[in-house]
């Protein structure tokens, strides 16, 4: 596999034992760059232990734990996030998303030999996309907090770079998966039953990306000139409705889940009442309206921009990528 950033490059990655993160932290490893990772006290390492890596811990929110883990590097890839934490507070997502960008930034601008600034956000501050394919100038209607603050991050870090000079871009993935994935877990395991239940009559589009696919496009990302200050939405070309996604699932199963549609409105409603009840307990809610939303909102992208700066291709179509998932999981036990 060729190195796409400079030999011996010192690197800091947020957010690097996520699904995501694990993904790119190997990959950067395997280049032989100086990796630091910067992670909570809370954070796991299981399977990471034998990288090659600076692990510091510390708070997103604290100047005096950022300046620290920025000193001296070239790249920043900062995926920190509270994706689909139903018991966070917009104070939360305020300091992991916004208050984070902003500390990191600021550091990276002292560097001397800083390169670029990864920022990563998600196709969500787009919202429901009313005549799909969208593409990065697409209308912004962010429906939470978590979306709402990763539309403020971008927004900072756009007017702070070009202000001050900060090489940067921003990148919106859309639905990331691949084996080991735990959020699109949920999906395969109730794909695998008799009845499969969508929420509304509508097509249900997703936009999907496989996760080596989309490591490959943060390095491409971090170095390429063409991918100076620009915003770019990351997915497969095409986006695949969610009852294909349940066919491709259920291919090697001898009787397929039956698909049957649900009224939106009171399952909305449901999803906002246990929300409500969960968040004072500060316990994650097992139904709550993003997740409802999945079913809901069309998630379709014009994704010609990265592939034309970044002259990308996917390794991973949407089908060969499901069924090879499905595989994994089924090997890995995680079906049942």
């Amino acid at each position: 596999m060729p190195t796409l950033l400079p030999p011996s490059s010192t690197v800091l990655v947020t957010g690097g034992t996520g699904f995501t993160g694990r993904e790119l932290l190997r990959r950067l490893v395997e280049e032989g760059h100086q990796v630091r990772a910067f992670i909570r006290p809370s954070s796991q390492l299981e399977g990471l232990e034998s990288l090659n890596i600076e692990w510091i811990t510390g708070d997103l929110g604290l100047e005096s734990d950022i300046n620290p883990a920025v000193e001296g590097v070239n790249y920043i890839f900062h995926m920190a996030t509270l994706y689909r934490d139903g018991s966070a507070t917009e104070a939360d997502h305020q300091r992991v998303h916004v208050d984070s960008t902003q500390l990191l930034a600021k550091a990276a601008k002292q560097q001397p030999n800083f390169q670029r600034f990864v920022h990563v956000s998600t196709i969500g501050v787009h919202g429901h996309v009313e005549n799909p394919p969208a593409d990065e100038n697409a209308p912004f209607v962010p429906g939470d907090a978590y979306q709402r603050s990763k539309l403020e991050a971008e927004t900072w870090i756009r007017d702070f770079a070009e202000t001050e000079g900060l090489p940067f871009c921003i990148l919106r993935p859309a639905g990331i998966y691949g084996p080991g994935d735990r959020r699109l877990l949920k999906l395969f395991r109730l794909a695998r039953r008799p009845f499969f239940f969508i929420v509304g009559h509508g097509k249900c589009l997703y936009h999907l990306i496989h996760v080596e696919d989309l490591a490959e496009l943060f390095l491409r990302a971090a170095v390429r000139p063409e991918a100076d200050s620009e915003t770019m939405i990351c997915g497969n070309p095409e986006a695949i409705p969610l009852e294909e996604m349940v066919k491709v699932i259920n291919e090697t199963q001898a009787k397929p889940a039956r698909v049957i549609r649900l009224p939106a409105a009171p399952i909305f409603a449901l999803a906002r009442l246990v929300e409500l009840l969960c968040q004072p307990l500060k316990i994650k809610p097992p139904i709550y309206p993003r997740r409802v939303a999945f079913f809901t909102k069309d998630r379709s992208f014009d994704t010609r921009k990265i592939q034309r700066l970044l002259e990308w291709q996917p390794k991973y179509s949407n089908e060969d990528g499901l069924r090879l998932t499905a595989k994994a999981y089924e090997e890995a036990g995680w079906l049942r």
